[in-house]
C-alpha cells in the first residue's frame, strides 16, 4: 500500500449497511465506495505532542505564567488532552461502474482526525 498524506473531501452516507465515506474526491477524481471493509480508531502518540514534550521540558520554551518555582521563570501549562484520535476507515472504491477487465477501482484509507474536523486519504492499493 502506497501511503499519502492528501486532504480529501467525504460525503459520508450508507455503504453495504454501515454508515461511513460513500464517496470521496481525490486530486480532481470522484470516487465512489462500493465497500467498507474496516473501520478502526488510533490514537496519536501523546508522547510526542507539543504539550508533552513542554511538561517534561525538552524542546519547548517555557512560557506562561507563574514557572520555575518562583524563579520568575514562565511554564508553559499543558492542555488537559494530550492524546488525539483520528477514525480510519479502509474502503474499496472504484471511479464508475466496474467493467470486466478494467475494474478501475483500489483499496483506500481514509482518516478522519477528530482535533481538527479534516479528512485525509493515507493509503492506496489499487
Amino acid at each position: 500500500m502506497r501511503r499519502y498524506d492528501d486532504p480529501v473531501d467525504v460525503r459520508k452516507g450508507w455503504v453495504t449497511g454501515v454508515e461511513g465515506p460513500e464517496q470521496f474526491l481525490w486530486r480532481g477524481r470522484l470516487w465512489k465506495v462500493r465497500a467498507v471493509l474496516a473501520h478502526w480508531v488510533e490514537t496519536t502518540p501523546w508522547w510526542q505532542s507539543a504539550d508533552a514534550r513542554a511538561v517534561i521540558g525538552s524542546d519547548e520554551p517555557a512560557t506562561g505564567p507563574g514557572a520555575g518555582c518562583g524563579t520568575g521563570t514562565a511554564v508553559r501549562v499543558a492542555s488537559p488532552d494530550l492524546v488525539g484520535e483520528r477514525e480510519l476507515w479502509r474502503v474499496e472504491a472504484g471511479r464508475g461502474a466496474a467493467v470486466e477487465g478494467d475494474d478501475r477501482g483500489g483499496v483506500f484509507d481514509l482518516s478522519f482526525d477528530w482535533s481538527d474536523g479534516h479528512w485525509l486519504l493515507v493509503g492506496c492499493a489499487d
